[in-house]
């Protein structure tokens, strides 16, 4: 047996709770394409991926993974592979081109068909509002910095709401506010691409508020179970050193603390409130802890972290975690901390932590098809084992959780990294779009098929 599983196959691993639910994932801009097509308008995410030097060989999402023509051939693969659920992303500037105003019906009607095409499917849609692709628009206007983006945010929610919240189960109003605070306006490696260090925690207040306001939205349109989808990591300091303790500590504070505090508890850290100042204005905190129906957990590893060289944007650097085997993407693949971080976060918040769903989990692993078509992805394959392996360990110790999304049905563009990383069950030719199902869509699929029935 290795870190990242054995070779036991998919009938062997534990039985899940009854009414467990399996699925898949896929966000827009990474998958969909047509960039330019049926009113579609520019999000932060074409206009960094245009930009020289911002992604992996200057690559961008014009076309993507081509889900937005090939609905049809994805749901048929995710009936093949008979997930419960599958969880996607909208998006905003699809439907509201300029960020705010005028509708784009080309654009809601597309996602009517395709909620509508997975039900028919009998696989439960979880929809995404937000996953990085603020417009353009709002961007050149302050983006979320601008208090003004929230209400744009919330009147977004409400027209998508309207039109399918009598359909879809489950909803997330913002991805990982965490990394498109520290990766997008802390370090600048993501869209709008904002190297304000520490001061990123400004863009962080307002997609929280943002959140909170699509909550209210989306329930006043009739949604019944809506949550968050938050990228959370164990962070282990490089060293017993006081220096790399305290900078894990202030990392752990901004990454995790940061933004479940003030959904959860209604409160800031200590001292991140100073920080804010007048952009924490009366009421906020309050519109921020939205009663929550599940809490989302985007999860891939844990992070070791210690102090930065003096003049480095942030006052800390991530280390590499020794000891593990790595993902194509250099991202350590250690299965018990995902059992760590679920003991971990029941234990900090308890009462006030609503059901889990694993949200997104998943790994880089770049094989191609060999000469006779086959994608003989065992990486994936192990991955999986580890981690399911280690969330049943951790549902058999108490902690609530009631859903697993791999991340993704589909190869598509992986943001900075472009094409590079592939994290699909499925292949896709970035020149053809051919779909090729991977060993790894052939496990999961059995693995699914060998849980309980009654769901």
């Amino acid at each position: 047996m290795t870190e990242a599983g054995s070779s036991r196959g998919a009938s062997e691993l534990p039985l899940f709770p009854a009414g467990f639910r399996f699925g898949t994932g896929l966000s827009a801009y990474p998958s969909e394409g047509a960039a330019a097509e049926d009113g579609r308008g520019p999000s932060v995410w074409d206009t960094f991926s245009h930009t020289p030097g911002h992604t992996s060989g200057d690559q961008n999402g014009d076309v993507a993974a081509d889900h937005y023509h090939r609905v049809d051939e994805d749901v048929a693969l995710l009936a093949r592979l008979g997930v419960q659920s599958h969880r996607f992303s909208i998006s905003w500037s699809r439907v509201v081109p300029e960020g705010r105003g005028e509708v784009n019906a080309k654009g809601l009607d597309h996602y009517d068909g395709v909620v509508d095409r997975l039900l028919e499917a009998g696989i439960e849609p979880m929809v995404t509002l937000h996953h990085f692709d603020l417009p353009q628009s709002l961007q050149s206007d302050g983006g979320w910095v601008n208090r003004a983006t929230v209400q744009a945010f919330a009147d977004y929610a409400g027209v998508v709401a309207e039109r399918l919240a009598d359909r879809v189960t489950h909803w997330v109003p913002i991805n990982d506010p965490n990394v498109a605070t520290v990766l997008g306006h802390g370090l600048g490696v993501h869209a709008p691409g904002k190297q304000w260090g520490l001061d990123c925690i400004y863009a962080a207040h307002h997609m929280l508020l943002a959140h909170g306001l699509g909550v209210r939205a989306l329930r006043a349109a009739g949604a019944t179970s809506v949550g968050c989808a938050t990228h959370h990591m164990p962070v282990w300091p490089a060293s017993e050193a006081p220096e790399d303790t305290g900078a894990a500590k202030l990392f752990d504070l901004l990454w995790n603390a940061c933004f479940v505090e003030p959904m959860l508890l209604g409160r800031y850290p200590t001292g991140i409130d100073e920080v804010l100042g007048d952009l924490l204005q009366p009421g906020d905190l309050s519109t921020i802890r939205q009663p929550l129906d599940f809490y989302g957990v985007n999860f891939y590893n844990p992070v070791r972290i210690g102090v930065s060289p003096e003049g480095h944007d942030m006052p800390f650097e991530a280390k590499h975690v020794v000891g593990h085997p790595t993902s194509d993407a250099g991202w350590p693949i250690v299965p018990d901390s995902l059992r760590e971080w679920l003991m971990t976060f029941r234990a900090r918040y308890r009462a006030a932590l609503p059901p889990l769903m694993i949200t997104e989990s998943g790994v880089a692993v770049n094989d191609g098809p060999d000469a006779d078509g086959v994608v003989d992805d065992q990486r994936r394959i192990d991955y999986l084992q580890g981690y399911l392996t280690a969330l049943s360990q951790a549902i058999n110790r108490g902690v609530d959780v009631r859903a697993y999304y791999h991340w993704s049905l589909l190869d598509q563009f992986n943001w900075g990294d472009g094409f590079s990383q592939r994290y699909g069950l499925v292949h896709v030719d970035p020149a053809t779009g051919v779909r090729t199902p991977k060993r790894s869509f052939d496990w999961y699929a059995e693995f699914i098929a060998g849980q309980p029935l009654d769901r």
